[in-house]
Parts: C-alpha cells; sequence; structure tokens
C-alpha cells in the first residue's frame, strides 16, 4: 500500500482537517515536475560515449590528507549549497515556523515557492493543534490525579474504618510517595504545557501510591547496613517534604493528614442517570451532601475511575499516533522533493521538525507510561497482561466462520423463497379459498418478521457505507471498542431470523384441517407464536452468547426509552426511538399476536380482534407509543439543554402522534369528515417531518455553501446521491397517502399492500439512517470530537478550590 493510503487510512477521522494535507503538497510537486519537464533541454551526443568516472583523477590507493583551496570556508560553503532557511518567528505569543527558499532566481523557482509556503502553513498547523491537545491532556492528567489521591482516601476509609488512625506510618509513605510523584511529574512537564490556576498546585502523576519497599526486609541484616538504609530513607523523606511546600498544612500535618484530609474537601458527582435520581432533582429534594463510605459507593467510584483512565489512555495513544504519522509524512514528502528537483533540502527541514516542540516532545511518551503503570496497580491488582489488555483492547477482526455462516443462511434463505413461490403457484393457493382466511389471520404474525429482517439488512448496508466512507459511528453510538458489530454479524442474525420465519411459513402454508374434527390443528397455528418466544429468550439470554455485549447495550437502549424522560438523554436512546417510529406497523403485529392468541382466535383461525373494542383502543396506543417516546426526549433535552430546537422537535412529534392516531380512526371507523381530517394533519405533519429530516438531521439545503443546495462537507463525492436521497425521502414520507385515499389493487390483498407501505417507511428509515450520522460524524469533525467525555466520580470543594 502506498504511503498516501496507508496514511489516510490511519487518520484519526475527527482529526482529518489537523493532518498534513499529504495529497495537496503532492500536486504541488507534480507541478513542479512538470514544469522542469517542459523546460528540460534535450541534450545533444556530443563526442564518444564515455563513463564519467574514466576522466576524473586517480585518488591512489592510500588514503592521504587533502588541502582546500576553496575561497570560502566550509560553514560558507554548506550555506551556499543549501537551497533552503528554517527559521522560527514569534507571532501574537505563538511559535511559527519560516522557511526561506534562497533558489527563487532559478528557472522555476516560483512552483518551489509556492510549495515551500504551503509546507510551512501545514506544518504550522500540525503544531498548534498538537501543542493544543498536549496541553489538554495534561491538564486532565492533574485532573486524574486529583481524583486518585481522593480514591486512595476513600479506599482507606472504607477497608479500615476504625484501624486508620493506628497506621500513621503506613500513611507517611503514602502521603510522601504521592508527593514525589508529583514532583517527578512537575519537572518533565514541557514550558508550553505549564498548569495555571485551579490545576497549578496539584500533583500531575498517575501513580499516587508507591509500595514500601522497605517492608520486606530481612530481620538478619547487619546494623550498619540498617543505619544506612536509614540514613538514606531520612534523605529522601527530607527531600519529599520540601517537594510539597505548596500544600496548605504544615509538613508535620501532610504526613499524618494528607489522604484522609483530602475527603473534607471533596463530594460524590451525582448524575442523573436513574428514575430515581431525575425525580429527586426534578422536585430539588436535598441532595446527600456528606460521603457515605461504603463499598457499594467504592466499586462505582472505582469503575467510574476505571472507565477514565481507559479513556485517557485511549485519547494518548491517538496523540501520540497523530505526531508518527504526521512526522512521517513530512519526511515523505520532503524525499519526493529531493528527488524531483536533485536538491538536498529534507535534511535541513527535518533538522527543524526534529527540533521543534511537535517533533522533540515527548510528554505523551512518558504520561502513557505513568497511566499504564498505576491502572495496572490500582485496577489491575498489578496483573500486568490482564491490565495492558484492558488498556490496549485489539481491534476487533473478521472470523471467516462469520462470513461463511452468512453465506450458508443467505443462500438458505434463497431457497427457501424459491421453494415458496414454487408451491404457491404449483398449489394455486392463491386461488383457494382459504387464502383471504390465511391473509386475514397468519399473514400479519410472518409479517412481524418481514418487517424485523428487512431493518436488519438496512442497517447492515449502513454499517457497510459508513465504514467505507469513514464514518465513526462506534465513537457515535458509544460503542466499547471489539463489541461493535460488523455489517456480516447484523447480515448473519438477520439471514438465521428469516430462515426460521421462511420455515415456518412453509410448515403451515398448506391450511390443512383434522379430517374427524374439521379443526385447523392448535400445533401448527402456534408455530408463529412459538418463534416469537424463541426470539425474546435470545434476547433476554444473560449468558455469554449470540452478542451478549450488542444485545445488553440494545435491551438498555429499549429501557432507557421505554422511561423516558427519566434517563438523560443520549445518541443511542433517541436514534433507537426514531427507529421505532418508522416500526409502527410491526408493534402493531406484535399487538395482533396477543390478541389472537390471548382471545383463543387461533384455534378457529379466526380474526374478531377489529371488533374488539379493547384491541382498538391499544391501536391508537401503540401506533403513538413511539412518537410519544421521542416526545418525551425532546421535552428531557429543552429542560436539560435549554435548547429552543429541541421544543420545535417536540411540536412536531406531537403533530405527527395527532396524525397517526386520526389515520387510525378513519380505517376503523371511515367516513369523508375522518379522511378530510385525516389528510389535513398528515400533510402537515409530513411537510414538517420532510424540512427537518433534510435541514436539521442532514444538514442539507443550505442556500450560501460552497455545495449548492447541500452543506459545505460532504463526504460522498457524488453530489447527485444526496438530492437523489433528498427525493426519495419526500416521495416515500408521503407513502401514507395510501392508506387515506385508499388505492386499490385487485391483485393484492389489504394486509399485502398494508405490509408494503410499511416495507417502504423501513426503508425510508435506512436512507436517513446514514445521511444522520454522517451529518453528526462531520460535526464531530468540525469540533475535533474524538473522545466520550466520561463522568469523573469526585467534585472538589469549589470555596477550596479558590483558597489555593
Amino acid at each position: 500500500m502506498k504511503f498516501g493510503k496507508e496514511f489516510e487510512a490511519q487518520m484519526v477521522p475527527e482529526w482529518k482537517e489537523a493532518y498534513m494535507d499529504y495529497n495537496y503538497l503532492k500536486t504541488l510537486l507534480k507541478d513542479i515536475q512538470s514544469n522542469k519537464q517542459r523546460n528540460k533541454q534535450p541534450e545533444t551526443p556530443r563526442g564518444p560515449k564515455r563513463k564519467l568516472s574514466l576522466h576524473r583523477a586517480f585518488s591512489g590507493l592510500i588514503h592521504r590528507q587533502h588541502h582546500h583551496y576553496n575561497s570560502l570556508s566550509p560553514t560558507e560553503q554548506d550555506l551556499e549549497n543549501q537551497p533552503i532557511l528554517v527559521n522560527s518567528v514569534n507571532q501574537n505569543g505563538s511559535q511559527r515556523y519560516h522557511t526561506t527558499f534562497l533558489k527563487v532566481a532559478e528557472e522555476g523557482g516560483e512552483y518551489e515557492l509556492v510549495y515551500f509556503k504551503r509546507l510551512d502553513d501545514e506544518f504550522n498547523k500540525v503544531d498548534k493543534f498538537y501543542r493544543s491537545k498536549v496541553e489538554e491532556v495534561m491538564k486532565e492528567a492533574a485532573m486524574l490525579n486529583r481524583q486518585m489521591d481522593a480514591l486512595i482516601a476513600f479506599r482507606i476509609k472504607v477497608e479500615n474504618p476504625t484501624e486508620w488512625f493506628n497506621r500513621s506510618v503506613e500513611m507517611t509513605h503514602l502521603a510522601s510517595d504521592v508527593a514525589a510523584s508529583a514532583a517527578t511529574l512537575s519537572a518533565s512537564t514541557p514550558r508550553g504545557a505549564k498548569l495555571h490556576g485551579k490545576t497549578g498546585k496539584v500533583s500531575m502523576a498517575m501513580e499516587a501510591i508507591t509500595e514500601d519497599t522497605h517492608r520486606g526486609q530481612s530481620d538478619d541484616s547487619s546494623e550498619n547496613k540498617d543505619d544506612e538504609d536509614q540514613n538514606e530513607d531520612q534523605k529522601l523523606q527530607q527531600e519529599k517534604l520540601k517537594r510539597i511546600k505548596d500544600t496548605k498544612l504544615a509538613p508535620l500535618e501532610v504526613l499524618d493528614r494528607a489522604p484522609l484530609e483530602i475527603l473534607n474537601h471533596v463530594q460524590l458527582n451525582k448524575t442523573i442517570e436513574t428514575p430515581r435520581s431525575t425525580i429527586k432533582s426534578f422536585l430539588n429534594l436535598p441532595a446527600q451532601k456528606e460521603l457515605e463510605f461504603s463499598r457499594k459507593n467504592l466499586n462505582k467510584v472505582e469503575e467510574q475511575l476505571k472507565n477514565a483512565f481507559i479513556e485517557f489512555h485511549q485519547k494518548l495513544r491517538l496523540l501520540r499516533n497523530y505526531s508518527f504519522l504526521n512526522i512521517m509524512a513530512f519526511s515523505k514528502i520532503m524525499k519526493k522533493y529531493d528527488k524531483i528537483t536533485s536538491r538536498r533540502a529534507a535534511k535541513t527541514y527535518m533538522n527543524m521538525v526534529d527540533n521543534s516542540y511537535f517533533g522533540s516532545c515527548d510528554e505523551i511518551t512518558k504520561l502513557m507510561d505513568r497511566v499504564e503503570k498505576a491502572f495496572i496497580k490500582h485496577f489491575s491488582n498489578s496483573n500486568h497482561s490482564n491490565g495492558l489488555s484492558l488498556l490496549r483492547p485489539k481491534a476487533k477482526r473478521q472470523r471467516h466462520r462469520i462470513t461463511f455462516s452468512m453465506g450458508f443462511f443467505a443462500g438458505c434463505t434463497a431457497a427457501l423463497v424459491l421453494a415458496l413461490i414454487l408451491i404457491i403457484r404449483a398449489r394455486k393457493i392463491v386461488d383457494h379459498s382459504g387464502s383471504t382466511q390465511y391473509m386475514e389471520t397468519m399473514f400479519p404474525l410472518y409479517s412481524l418478521f418481514g418487517f424485523i429482517v428487512l431493518h436488519m439488512l438496512m442497517y447492515a448496508a449502513n454499517i457497510y457505507f459508513w465504514k467505507r466512507y469513514r464514518v465513526n459511528q462506534s465513537f457515535i453510538f458509544g460503542f466499547k471498542q471489539g463489541t461493535e458489530m460488523g455489517y456480516h454479524d447484523v447480515l448473519l442474525l438477520a439471514f438465521i431470523l428469516a430462515v426460521l420465519a421462511l420455515a415456518s411459513v412453509l410448515a403451515n402454508l398448506d391450511m390443512e384441517m383434522d379430517p374427524v374434527t374439521k379443526d385447523y390443528k392448535a400445533l401448527t397455528e402456534l408455530i408463529p407464536m412459538i418463534l416469537v418466544l424463541i426470539v425474546i429468550a435470545v434476547l433476554l439470554c444473560p449468558f455469554n452468547i449470540m452478542y451478549r455485549s450488542g444485545r445488553l447495550f440494545f435491551l438498555a437502549c429499549v429501557f432507557h426509552c421505554i422511561c423516558a424522560p427519566l434517563y438523560k438523554v443520549t445518541l443511542p436512546d433517541f436514534f433507537l426511538a426514531d427507529q421505532f417510529t418508522s416500526q409502527v406497523q410491526a408493534l402493531r403485529s406484535f399487538e395482533f399476536y396477543i390478541c389472537y392468541y390471548g382471545r383463543g382466535d387461533f384455534k378457529r383461525r379466526e380474526n374478531t380482534c377489529k371488533t374488539n373494542t379493547t384491541f382498538i383502543t391499544f391501536s391508537f396506543i401503540v401506533a403513538a407509543i413511539p412518537y410519544w417516546w421521542r416526545f418525551l426526549q425532546c421535552l428531557r433535552r429543552l429542560f436539560e439543554e435549554k435548547d429552543a430546537m429541541q421544543g420545535m422537535n417536540a411540536i412536531k412529534y406531537f403533530l405527527t402522534i395527532v396524525a397517526v392516531c386520526i389515520r387510525i380512526a378513519y380505517s376503523f371507523y371511515k367516513g369523508m369528515r375522518w379522511k378530510v381530517v385525516a389528510c389535513i394533519f398528515s400533510i402537515c405533519a409530513a411537510i414538517f417531518s420532510t424540512y427537518w429530516d433534510l435541514v436539521i438531521d442532514w444538514g442539507l439545503l443550505q442556500r450560501n455553501s460552497k455545495n449548492r443546495w447541500l452543506r459545505d462537507k460532504l463526504i460522498i463525492p457524488q453530489k447527485s446521491v444526496y438530492f437523489v436521497a433528498m427525493v426519495l425521502n419526500v416521495l416515500l414520507r408521503f407513502a401514507w397517502l395510501q392508506t387515506v385515499l385508499d388505492f386499490k389493487l385487485t391483485f393484492l390483498h389489504t394486509q399485502a399492500m398494508i405490509s408494503i407501505i410499511a416495507s417502504l417507511e423501513i426503508i425510508r428509515r435506512g436512507i436517513w439512517n446514514f445521511f444522520r450520522v454522517e451529518n453528526e460524524h462531520l460535526n464531530n469533525v468540525g469540533k475535533y470530537r474524538a473522545f466520550k467525555s466520561v463522568p469523573l466520580p469526585f467534585n472538589y470543594d469549589e470555596a477550596e478550590e479558590k483558597d489555593e
């Protein structure tokens, strides 16, 4: 693979704009090369062709010292032969690098001048971005260190609630080691990353406790050796006492009180994550201010800090990779320049790169080492391999058995579909008198699986195209690295479900009656219910089979949707609720399951649900539930974020609820009045929703953008794709018109037409998914958001912070 493609493949997607523009610099080099080829004079042969080495003077076989008779000194000669000079200047308090091209007077020099000007711009951009990120991680390191200080004190309080007063010796080691670690880190902090204000006096070491190395000394050591060790310990203690002079407490007090004194200035952060905490916050009930030293709270604190360390280590790894890739890119592009121009500028320029802050700062590597040591010690029980496996998760690899199984079940699905078509045509089942009864009873039961499989196929296509266009959907949805499902995995599950559903359809397709009782066989009618129970059992299975992490993530999001607005709304929650708004017909099919089997209609293969008042009432409720979830989620975000757009979004979903309920009422009661009212509300809701899809969710239809009527940044290079998607979204948004206008097709049953309209809505949702996540990804790119914010367990007292 060429370096350009490898360079682009290893970029952090959200930082793409901050990387060196390697491709553009290559185009500038091509301009230089083409100019040289145009101006190159054809060589005319003069005399016999001989090797140049034959005309050179014989240098002899013995090494001798030669005298230089050149009038220029070696330094002056190097400067004269040097094509560039690189200087650093300070502009507005920031250091910038400027390259002076010394060969402008030569032919084609203006092309090379443009190249070096753009090269300087790219390097200054990379250097500035790297400096800012290093400062960020240093501040985060300081904050994590403060969190670790509080965690250590919390551990001591929980694990030894009554004996901590008798541990003055051990606590002396704890406090002194914390101070020593802080001094070590502060001494190695780069000049541009000095911390001031709240974090300036906080130790930045990740490893807050070190083991007592003198505890395991043997008792039979000589007294002289003990005295020497004791003297060394006293010297070390004196040095460590000097390093904690910035603390408010006196040195002697720090040794005895520092670890537990921290607990007087911190509180546990109460994040609104449960319905109970949400209700308390809404009712303004007084929160518990005193720390509760319990094992439950300790486990919670450790888990939060563990996740914070993992995320912080991931940021350090990507930042180190960012530095390595850009340095490699500058080296490659300068080598190309030397090759094209036959100059020797690469060495000079790369010396500047190596001596710059960007090329010489090794704080990230040192900080990574300290993070790993602290994590292994405090969160992995000193298990080195286990700790590193958590900090450095391996990328998920596609297994051949997944691909093989997916292909096998896809073939089985195709074979069953073909068999189903042949059986229907051979037996002329459509012409039988029982076909209408089958469509009224069994078809709604099996259509549920069709809707689910179609949605899974669309989602698999979304994953494929997200991966192809480097949309970081794993970060957007918050999947843990290594647990996200690929499109092969989703296709495998979809085809397995399709095979089970099609096999069930073939099992009771002939609708044979018992020859004695003339009744339908109850066992045959129970096949769809058995299949539903199997799917639910697999989904709820607590064992680590069939993508357990993915199932738990899905169930958690479903639970958050059901409990809306009692949980804080995240992108996976409202994204899933939007998926349910396109599965209204599937939810109504599930309602039909309850009615059909609950009322005993399966014994007679009858459909008495449409005449049941309870079923009709719940039809309104079931159809409105997904939109109601989104309505409540918008209200929660409006309450928390104070964003007026969330209020407008809530109005959109409320209008959709009204339109859906009126259409359902028209389907049951008919009448011109219901038809007119259903058309009015449905058209208003469809127009509002279409505008929201295109402008807000997709970010398109921007009149003054670089791409007319689209947006400034596009992932898909073909602009026509966006216009086609917008047209399809509008057309599919109005597919509901069939349910109001009652288009009659003689060769299609009413249930079949309803299923087709529902399938079109699922396809529209699949298209919407891609562009919605693409727009979210571009927003992250614009703000360089490549990491999720992890809540920290402790909150330091503001008054104590100000005193510092």
